[in-house]
């Protein structure tokens, strides 16, 4: 069943699962087909994406108000999207920043670093914090000011810490379930202008096993300070 934290009449909050789509398209799995199917709602917008094998927070869109509105924060960088994310190696310090230049292949659906700005050349920019290591892997939470496709993958990869599970940028042995989670996600409610923010933790099982519960009290209590 679909996870559906938050509805109103404009705006759907949910829990993506891996494997579905953010954008409706025929017949696939995606997340507005399960939507209106869950909701029993005629239309449904996707304003910002995860990758297909990526999970968590998102917000839809259930009118064209609505979704005029947060394309517009999203435009102004009014939504804030943090993750959390396990990658192999450590991080050579605990907090950091990371400003790259990105070229998206369109034909290999695949992401590279490049050294100058040419056409189809954008600036991508993020923060991080390690939370915790062991077995030379390590968990960060990732605080992403450029939504660019697959960002947090190749900018992490690029550095010699590719993400746990992600066989397009790391592994290469034909899977590609990267473990990343979209767990926080604030915005102001596109028609009442209200402050709101969503957080959902992954299940601390496989790479995320790095995820305890002091770690998710830390974070939640980084939530409330926010909102203060």
């Amino acid at each position: 069943m679909l996870d559906i934290i938050y509805k109103d009449r404009d705006i759907a909050v949910c829990i993506k699962p891996v494997g579905y789509l953010s954008e409706e398209d025929g017949n696939k799995k995606s997340m507005p087909k399960a939507i209106k199917e869950a909701l029993g709602v005629k239309d449904v917008f996707t304003v910002h994406r995860l990758d297909k094998n990526v999970s968590g927070v998102m917000v839809f869109a259930l009118n064209s108000r609505a979704a005029s509105g947060l394309a517009r924060q999203i435009q102004e960088k009014a939504v804030k999207k943090e993750y959390l994310a396990v990658v192999n190696g450590v991080p050579k310090e605990e907090k950091g920043s990371m400003f790259d230049l990105l070229f998206r292949d369109a034909s290999k659906n695949k992401t590279y670093v490049v050294d100058r700005e040419r056409k189809g050349v954008r600036d991508a920019s993020l923060d991080y914090e390690l939370l915790s290591t062991e077995d030379a892997r390590s968990l960060v939470r990732v605080d992403l000011h450029t939504g660019r496709t697959h960002q947090i993958r190749v900018q992490f990869a690029s550095r010699g810490m590719s993400l746990v599970g992600d066989g397009r940028y790391g592994s290469g042995d034909g899977k590609d379930e990267p473990a990343l989670f979209s767990y926080k996600l604030s915005f102001f409610h596109p028609i009442n202008k209200k402050k709101m923010t969503f957080t959902s933790f992954p299940t601390t099982e496989g790479a995320f096993e790095l995820l305890s519960e002091d770690i998710i009290e830390k974070l939640g209590e980084q939530t409330c300070r926010s909102e203060k």
